[in-house]
């Protein structure tokens, strides 16, 4: 009876005792797991990466001119204000300058003079010829009868019928440098007359291409002195802008420069349209600002609804290098010191080793792994200061949120 009475005790204590030790040794590995910390890992993979470069750009007309008059004179009448389009060739303004039109109606009459003193010149000169001709056969009859019948003729008469016909020939040179002097007369009256006409023309102002007037100086009645007396301030008439084509300008720092060609990708965003323009590099100035240390580059946009401004702002991305199947990590991940760049990788026993890196183009938020990172190895994308070589950690998977229009994930 006290045998089984003691067995009995021995075994319950036995039942309340191990549920005791395994509390305990669940409560061990929770304290342990609790220890290990987390950290987020991406996998180092291949794929396509772009490095771009991102600046604010600003339209400017194509190109954009002030229109001046030649000569002084004053408006008679102007046709546009600001906002209006125009087209190549279009009248703008019309001056009225009445000196000119005299001028003009006094070249006109010079020219119509010349012309009259050529027809009388001419008429000289065949008259010059008919006498020639008529008083040269005069003498060539009487030479001939003096050798057929020696002195049948006297040789007075004879002296004066070749005096008569050398004189005859004379006038006929001197008709012909007269008329030659009249038509020089002519080419320089007519001369005249095309620069005041000229002149006339430049009273009229018109639009070398099509666009818009971006500024009127003048009103009607306005005296405009000639554009190009450097003596007196002068003003222009109306600016024209050429906006269905603008120029968007961007300015690429000195380190970007040499990546920069004609032709090169880049995507335009316009906040005030809220409009995505693809486009390409058409220029650029080939010069560093001094002051700024960037160069200007252009590309061209249609604006054929002239929905764009010039003066507005754009977001532009350039692309300036483009690679296929290269190793590619988070940009996150690459860390910069005193030595150079390394990650943090988290090997198969989730141990903590420091790689040295060498690092390639850089996308918007991924990079080029030239060196120190395999295909497949998992680094640590945040927070590297927080663990030491050698720990052990407790890798999660870094999700990667999508990328907007123009990065390139």
């Amino acid at each position: 009876m006290s045998m089984r009475s003691t067995s009995i005790v021995f075994g319950t204590a036995l039942l309340v005792a191990f549920p005791c030790l395994v509390v305990t040794g669940c409560h061990g590995k929770e304290a342990e797991r609790a220890a290990t910390p987390t950290a987020s890992v991406a996998p180092a993979t291949r794929g396509d990466l772009s490095s771009t470069l991102t600046v604010a750009g600003e339209f400017q007309p194509y190109q954009e001119v002030d229109l001046y008059a030649k000569v002084s004179g004053y408006i008679r009448r102007i046709n546009v204000d600001i906002g209006d389009k125009v087209k190549n060739g279009e009248v703008l303004a019309v001056l009225e300058v009445p000196e000119l039109s005299a001028q003009l109606a006094a070249s006109k009459a010079q020219v119509q003079h010349s012309q009259s003193d050529i027809d009388r010149a001419k008429s000289e000169v065949t008259y010059a010829q008919a006498d020639y001709v008529a008083v040269h056969a005069q003498y060539t009859r009487l030479s001939q009868a003096s050798k057929q019948r020696p002195g049948l003729i006297a040789e007075q008469e004879l002296d004066d019928a070749r005096a008569k016909d050398q004189d005859a020939e004379a006038k006929i040179g001197v008709a012909k440098s007269t008329l030659e002097a009249m038509q020089g007369q002519l080419a320089v009256s007519k001369a005249d007359n095309q620069r005041v006409q000229s002149l006339e023309d430049y009273t009229v102002v018109t639009a070398p291409f099509n666009g818009v007037v971006t500024m009127r100086y003048a009103n009607v009645g306005s005296l405009i002195q000639s554009g190009t007396r450097s003596e007196t301030q002068t003003e222009p008439v109306v600016k024209v802008a050429q906006s269905d084509l603008l120029r968007l300008r961007m300015p690429v720092p000195e380190e970007d420069v040499p990546f920069i060609h004609i032709g090169g990708d880049m995507k335009i965003r316009v906040k005030a349209t809220g409009r995505i323009i693809d486009g390409k590099v058409i220029r650029f100035t080939r010069e560093l600002n001094i002051s700024t240390r960037t160069m200007l580059a252009e590309v061209d946009v249609p604006n054929a609804d002239l929905s764009l401004t010039t003066g507005m702002y754009a977001e532009t991305t350039i692309t300036l290098q483009h690679k296929t199947g290269v190793l590619t990590i988070p940009a996150s991940a690459v860390v910069k010191d005193s030595e150079g760049s390394y990650v943090l990788i988290v090997d198969n026993q989730n141990k903590v080793v420091k790689a040295p890196v060498t690092v390639g183009i850089q996308g918007s938020n991924r990079v080029e792994i030239v060196k120190g990172v395999t295909e497949g190895q998992n680094v640590i994308v945040s927070g590297q200061t927080n663990y030491e070589v050698g720990q052990t950690v407790h890798p999660k998977p870094y999700t990667i949120s999508m990328p907007e229009q123009g990065d390139d994930e």
